[in-house]
């Protein structure tokens, strides 16, 4: 049945050598099919997952975050990824990624990168610019990309990648790392993300559901220096700003430590603190093997 499923994708020209490498690595020919079809049609699958009809219930959405889920990148993190020059082993995440399935990372080395289309962005009557802002990290998912949506995809050097990094950070988008079960349970792209078309995003503020873990860290406000212009307030993603008569007030319990409240302050008021309450941060170069 597999191979007769293989011969017929190869001559209706969906087979390549990318596709063989992302099956072969596939848990089971189900979850295989499942990442063929989410790599190979991002924009409808996303779509679809974002139509209200299935989001309905909390309990939908909490399984869904146990299958696609993501964990918030400090800047540094993200570029870290970015300028690895060490193998990451085949390791579990349990305490960087607090979920059941896809907590696995595989880099070695500098990581093929390429810039594609954001799905979630294409998904919304009306989105931010630019939309080429996704990152596709690794093998064989770079390759498979490239061959299937070679017209929404282009392969990254690694100063185009940091740069790509640093436009979005300035543009005061989360970075954010992505694993998903169907995607050989594995880490397999960065996010740029913003609060008005990121489904993650949305998920977590109006259903709840921690679909994005904390990069580890906390914002931390200097009342003495802030003037409270309520920049922060406007720009933070998860809701965690809040302005009073006696200046901004930070919830604990929101703040992811993207980092986005800092980008936005014109008065160097905010800082990202490390904060163990609020799990390890993913940090490869403390992953990283000599």
């Amino acid at each position: 049945m597999t191979s007769r499923l293989f011969e017929l994708m190869s001559r209706c020209g969906l087979w390549h050598e990318s596709t063989r490498r992302l099956f072969e690595q596939s848990h089971s020919l189900p979850e295989a099919m499942h990442g063929y079809v989410y790599a190979r049609f991002p924009k409808p699958y996303v779509r679809l997952l974002l139509t209200p009809k299935n989001k309905v219930t909390h309990e939908g959405v909490e399984n869904l975050a146990a299958h696609y889920h993501g964990k918030v990148l400090t800047h540094d993190h993200a570029r870290a990824i970015l300028t690895l020059n060490r193998e990451i082993p085949l390791r579990d995440l349990e305490q960087i990624i607090p979920y059941p399935v896809a907590r696995n990372l595989v880099l070695n080395g500098p990581p093929d990168v390429l810039a594609y289309e954001c799905p979630c962005r294409h998904a919304r009557p009306s989105h931010c610019q630019p939309t080429q802002v996704c990152m596709v990290i690794g093998q064989p998912m770079v390759d498979f990309v490239l061959a299937h949506n070679p017209k929404d995809s282009r392969r990254l050097t690694q100063q185009e990648a940091l740069e790509l990094l640093r436009e979005e950070h300035e543009r005061g988008h989360v970075h954010s790392a992505w694993f998903k079960d169907a995607m050989m349970h594995r880490f397999y792209c960065i996010c740029n993300c913003c609060q008005c078309c990121c489904g993650g995003i949305e998920t977590m503020r109006k259903h709840g559901v921690a679909i994005l873990a904390s990069s580890g860290y906390v914002a931390q406000l200097d009342p003495s220096v802030c003037s409270q212009c309520g920049n922060c307030v406007e720009a933070c993603p998860f809701d965690a700003l809040t302005m009073h008569n006696n200046g901004v007030v930070l919830e604990w319990a929101r703040c992811l430590g993207c980092g986005v409240c800092g980008v936005n302050c014109p008065s160097d008021a905010i800082r990202l603190m490390r904060d163990q309450r609020k799990g390890v941060p993913l940090d490869v170069r403390t992953l990283s093997t000599p």
